[in-house]
């Protein structure tokens, strides 16, 4: 693909939660297709190599070590787009994490967790994002959600609220932006990542792994939803996609 012909070119895109999985398929779609890609993500050493992957390319990657709990990373992290590039286009708030249990298992610190990083942590994104946005008159916010909150199943209560959170907070935004800043919420169902691997629950687990095993589609149907949700005109908002396994009930 030559250069002019990037669907892309010159889009600034800040992305959490980039290293691996859903985040590092979106980065590596983007940045193929022309975008100017700033990761970011906990694991330094994971950050490294895939923005060498990136440049290998000739794609243009900055990245710097985030944590989404706390503001002063996201606001380093765009800071590292704005400071690189001299502007911001969008910024995908990607990072989440996933505690699944009975409510009376009472994992409070669990619950903590999820809010922290899944409500917190995307908001931090937000608020990182709005004073420029603001001051370009345009921005668009990615949100990826989850189908979790949109199908109620036990084991998922409090994970399915915090993306629920997100939905709510997401849809008051949009209508307060008045069409400067667009808003898009992707929701993924059963996804081939290692997202599983860090749910302590070792029965909810296994039936993911399970699940994952029988149906899981690939994390780039997430990020061509990226793309096409990115390259439409100014005046066109891609507001909600749900994205599974054609199987998946």
């Amino acid at each position: 693909m030559n250069t002019t012909e990037k669907k892309l070119s010159g889009k600034v895109v800040v992305i959490t939660g980039a290293s691996s999985g859903i985040g590092k398929a979106i980065a590596l779609k983007l940045a193929e297709n022309g975008a100017n890609v700033v990761l970011g993500a906990r694991r330094n050493e994971k950050l490294s190599a895939l923005a060498n992957q990136i440049k290998m390319t000739n794609g243009k990657v900055e990245y710097a070590v985030t944590d989404v709990k706390k503001k002063e990373d996201l606001i380093n992290l765009v800071q590292t787009a704005i400071t690189a590039y001299g502007k911001l286009d969008v910024i995908i708030n990607n990072a989440g994490i996933s505690e699944l249990s009975r409510i009376d298992d009472l994992d409070i610190e669990g619950w903590d967790e999820m809010i922290d990083v899944n409500i917190k942590g995307v908001l931090y994104g937000i608020a990182a994002a709005i004073p420029f946005f603001k001051q370009q008159k345009s921005g668009h916010i990615i949100n990826i959600i989850s189908t979790s909150g949109i199908k109620i199943v036990p084991m998922q209560g409090v994970y399915a609220g915090t993306k629920n959170a997100i939905r709510t907070i997401a849809e008051a935004f949009r209508q307060e932006s008045n069409g400067e800043i667009r808003i898009t919420g992707i929701s993924p169902g059963v996804v081939n990542t290692e997202f599983v691997d860090n749910i302590k629950n070792d029965t909810m687990k296994s039936v993911i792994k399970e699940n994952m095993k029988k149906m899981a589609i690939s994390p780039d149907a997430i990020a061509n939803a990226v793309l096409y949700a990115i390259e439409q005109p100014l005046d066109v908002e891609i507001g909600d996609i749900v994205i599974r396994p054609s199987v998946q009930n």
